[in-house]
């Protein structure tokens, strides 16, 4: 026993200590500085002035009486809800349908699917720009004016609310489609194909296969990257911040909690780290909270079960 006690602590040690580095401290770090008035990284001057929970108190307030805090919420639970559903049930549409094709032609369309991922943020995100731009160079406003569908440039993006959620889901959607892909790819590849071939000869057809045989098989991997992607997708910006910056969408209805964490945090003019670090402990806190939701409505305390039989 003693054993194995040390061979679990030997290769958990680096994990363990990555965490407790990387996310722990900061953690600890996050909670004290939102208990201060920490402005412009002034350490010597701000660091002990201990305030309780006043920065939390304004956040409060904020979400009361401030319109542009409130859509910041409002676009942080559409923007979250809506490209989960795109990631994870897109991924699990996409292995499923390459499933069912020649390898060749299945792994030619989870390369294409790739790319978005695969690009780096600023070349992804600046195709995306002109696309839908809000004047004539934009390649989406000059197809429907050259079709007659429209007589002006639509700024699509300030179109508030949907103008600007639909860009930022559509943006970020075609990004985090592709990770459910391969996780959902690789599960379904481990699947005895034996199993597809009998359910072929009693009749069945592929949404049957599907339904019946592979989804139930790949319950593990669902509640990953459900689990995975809604923490990433509550705590991403990067591509939202440099459509912000860009004036491609609204800057209310474009900006998440995370981005606003960290345009509060390092963004131009008055710097408050005591109202970023607050909200950035609230953002963990309906984080920890989400992940263990998940958890509980997949039934993982089930799935964690030793099987039925002799061992």
């Amino acid at each position: 026993m003693r054993g194995k006690v040390r061979d679990l602590s030997f290769f958990l040690s680096p994990m363990i200590i990555m965490v407790f580095l990387f996310y722990l401290i900061p953690l600890v770090m996050t909670v004290y500085i939102s208990m201060t008035r920490m402005r412009n990284w002034n350490v010597d001057r701000y660091l002990t002035e201990f305030v309780g929970l006043y920065n939390y108190d304004r956040l409060f307030y904020m979400f009361q009486h401030d319109p542009t805090f409130k859509a910041v919420v409002l676009t942080t639970i559409v923007f979250v809800g809506i490209t989960l559903m795109i990631n994870v049930f897109g991924g699990l549409a996409l292995a499923l349908a390459t499933f069912f094709i020649n390898e060749k032609s299945a792994s030619s369309y989870r390369l294409l699917w790739l790319l978005p991922r695969m690009s780096p943020i600023a070349v992804y995100s600046l195709v995306w720009y002109y696309f839908f731009h809000g004047s004539e160079i934009g390649t989406l406003n000059s197809v429907l004016m050259h079709l007659g569908l429209i007589s002006e440039p639509i700024p699509w993006g300030q179109v508030i609310p949907w103008g600007a959620w639909s860009i930022i889901i559509f943006v970020n959607g075609l990004v985090g489609v592709s990770f459910g892909m391969i996780v959902f790819t690789s599960a379904l590849n481990q699947i005895p194909r034996e199993l597809v071939v009998a359910a072929r000869v009693d009749g069945a057809s592929s949404w049957q296969i599907s339904r019946r045989i592979l989804i139930p098989m790949i319950k593990w991997h669902l509640l990953y990257v459900l689990t995975w992607q809604f923490l990433s997708l509550l705590t991403t910006y990067p591509h939202l911040f440099l459509l912000v910056q860009w004036d491609l969408v609204n800057r209310d209805y474009g900006t998440t909690l995370a981005l606003y964490v960290f345009n509060t945090a390092f963004g131009r003019g008055e710097q408050d780290q005591g109202l970023a670090a607050a909200a950035a402990v609230i953002l963990s806190i309906i984080g920890i909270i989400g992940g263990f939701v998940t958890l509980k409505v997949l039934k993982f305390e089930r799935m964690m079960r030793r099987p039925r039989g002799d061992f």
